[in-house]
């Protein structure tokens, strides 16, 4: 029969937010510089604003690599991972993993609508593109609040 390890299976956990940081920021920043490059071909003085807009989703990989730091050095060291805790910190890593994800893809399309209309604004729209996509950025920042309040209540 195949035992799991509980502090393995905690380390495991501890990698889903930086990987949903990654997957998020990569299909993010796809879709906006797509939008970007298409932008170019039309307007290329709207450089400055569209690599902007297109890395705005790359924030959500250093929430992700934030939290996995936060439960590697601070939590599984001080903490008896048994098997309830280790399940415990899957499922707050998973919490991680959707919010820096979901956060990050979402904020690509905002920002990809906002790319759009740079050339026919002639760029006046990068503060309320910049805005809008920021709401969906504290999602990715309330991912970290939720792992440290969640990983508290396993002490």
């Amino acid at each position: 029969m195949l035992e799991i390890d509980p502090v393995g299976l905690a380390y495991f956990a501890a990698a889903l937010p930086l990987a949903g940081g990654v997957i998020g920021s990569t299909t993010g920043m796809r879709h906006s510089a797509s939008v970007g490059a298409s932008v170019l071909a039309e307007d290329p003085t709207q450089f400055k604003n569209v690599l902007l807009l297109a890395a705005l989703p790359m924030t959500q990989t250093f929430y992700g690599l934030i939290q996995m730091i936060y439960i590697i050095s601070v939590y599984i060291p001080a903490t008896e991972i048994t098997m309830a805790k280790a399940l415990g910190v899957l499922g707050i890593g998973f919490v991680g993993f959707l919010a820096e994800w979901l956060s990050a893809w979402a904020q690509g399309i905002i920002c990809a609508a906002g790319e759009a209309d740079l050339p026919r604004t002639k760029g006046k729209n990068l503060m309320s593109s910049i805005i809008l996509a920021v709401y969906v950025e504290l999602w990715g920042i309330l991912g970290i609040v939720f792992t440290i309040m969640g990983l508290s209540f396993l002490r």
